[in-house]
């Protein structure tokens, strides 16, 4: 018990021990692997603290091309502790050792360089005009930093949503306290040992473990000295932070949550339409907010489309992260599971025809104690159920027929969530058309999860406000002012 890793909270450059602890738990098994430091509400006060202090610091003066260099250098740090990061979130999330390395830490680095990259070549407005007096002025906008950005991340995407908000703050030439999911604290202690290693001054980048209400996500998001939330999770939780930052009248961007749905036309490439709606639907256990939990499938082909859906379902193997040719591993612990299982169990009162998984899988060994649950789909139910509206977050999708554009368009806008939706067709005017309609923050044409880091990224209604990606990010993580001078 001795020998379990205590990861502790990173202030004003400093490791920080704290009284209270809570255990991080392996998914796989059930077990403890260590034990994590609890940021009580004086640790995120010096956190910020700190954090304000070194706004005002050497850390105001460094020029763009000085960040740009140390961003760099984070993600050189990533890169050469590449396969610690990828013992890290595994062991978090129980998530495949290869989507691990080909997704989580690879992109981790990614956003650090893109935005690196970005500061440098990144343009602002210029305008001239001409006064009543005949007078000329000059009119541009810059961006200057916020100052204190408290940062929120999930455990479904650990490093790969941490890094997609830390690096553009940084860049920015903002502070940071972040305070990670207190299911996945592993790959964001790392990540601070990194940041340390580059040589940030002291309290550029803080990093607070915890809960949420009650606890360092409470303290964080209610404290009255930091300048901006960023936060990705559930719609609940981002509303209770919005009312929060109300107080203050903070920048917020929330990312939430979604209710995702895919379309599928008669004309659709039939193999990558079935490829992709696997992918979108059973990808990391389906606990990705962008995953599709509602597939419409045009009649025509309908039941040929859900019979290899299903084919490919059952096929799906359900193990331990290194076994290989795993596909997929556990939910995120016990109590998700327990969550997803009893959407299962509605599903079947609601009138849900259960096609296959359902149930939570027997293995006879170590895993019987951990947090797997079968991938599974269902039929049957009508756009009004519980089970159609309210997000699962497990690896689950409901298909159902439609017959017409007109008819399933608004079906798909029908929700109170508009995160992401994919249409699979292969007519070229169709699918401009279609996307035009649908009402998400993005819509992928025969694509999934894949986008330029430059664009902006966010929700509509319940999904979230603001939007982040490219120049969108650097808007959010920076105070944009006008500067008009006489000539």
């Amino acid at each position: 018990m001795t020998d379990l890793p205590l990861l502790r909270c990173f202030v004003d450059g400093q490791w920080v021990e704290t009284h209270h602890r809570f255990p991080n738990i392996n998914p796989v098994n059930g077990q403890l692997i260590g034990r994590v430091c609890e940021a009580d509400a004086a640790t995120v006060s010096r956190a910020v603290e700190a954090a304000n202090r070194a706004a005002q610091g050497p850390w105001k003066t460094l020029t763009v091309q000085e960040r740009s260099a140390l961003l760099h250098r984070i993600a050189d740090g990533i890169e050469q502790r590449f396969e610690d990061f990828v013992a890290a979130e595994v062991m978090d999330t129980g998530r495949p050792v290869h989507q691990a390395r080909s997704l989580d830490v690879a992109r981790g680095i990614a956003n650090f360089r893109m935005f690196a990259d970005l500061i440098k070549t990144a343009s602002s407005e210029l305008y001239e005009s001409t006064l009543p007096d005949g007078a000329k002025m000059l009119n541009y906008v810059c961006r200057k930093p916020l100052g204190t950005i408290g940062v929120i991340s999930p455990w479904n995407l650990p490093l790969l949503l941490l890094t997609w908000k830390v690096a553009p703050a940084l860049a920015m030439g903002n502070c940071v306290v972040a305070k990670p999911s207190e299911e996945t604290p592993s790959s964001a202690t790392l990540l601070a040992e990194v940041i340390q290693a580059a040589g940030l001054p002291h309290g550029v980048f803080n990093l607070v473990h915890g809960f949420g209400p009650g606890s360092a996500g409470e303290h964080l998001s209610t404290n009255p000295n930091i300048d901006a939330i960023t936060f990705t999770g559930e719609s609940r939780t981002g509303s209770a932070i919005m009312k929060a930052a109300a107080e203050g009248v903070k920048e917020v961007s929330f990312e939430l949550g979604g209710k995702n749905a895919a379309v599928v036309f008669a004309d659709a490439d039939f193999d990558a339409a079935v490829a992709g709606v696997m992918r979108s639907s059973f990808t990391n256990s389906g606990q990705v907010c962008l995953c599709t939990e509602r597939v419409y499938i045009e009649r025509p082909i309908f039941d040929r489309f859900v019979e290899a859906l299903k084919r490919r379902c059952e096929a799906l193997v359900v193990g331990r992260p290194e076994d290989p040719g795993v596909d997929m591993g556990p939910l995120i612990s016990l109590e998700h599971r327990g969550k997803v299982h009893s959407y299962y169990q509605l599903a079947r009162e609601e009138g849900a025809a259960i096609l296959c998984g359902g149930d939570i899988p027997v293995f006879g060994d170590e895993r019987d104690q951990g947090a797997y649950i079968q991938p599974t789909i269902m039929a049957g139910l009508p756009d009004t159920a519980r089970c159609m509206r309210e997000e699962i977050f497990g690896p689950v999708c409901h298909v159902a027929p439609f017959d017409t554009e007109e008819e399933v368009i608004p079906r798909v806008n029908d929700s109170a969530y508009g995160l992401a939706a994919s249409i699979w067709t292969t007519q070229l005017s169709r699918a401009h058309r279609v996307a035009g309609q649908i009402r998400t923050g993005i819509v992928w044409v025969n694509a999934w999860f894949a986008r330029d880091l430059r664009t902006p990224f966010g929700g509509t209604k319940m999904s979230g406000i603001g939007r982040e990606g490219g120049r969108y990010s650097l808007d959010f993580y920076s105070e944009i002012s006008t500067i008009s001078i006489r000539i």
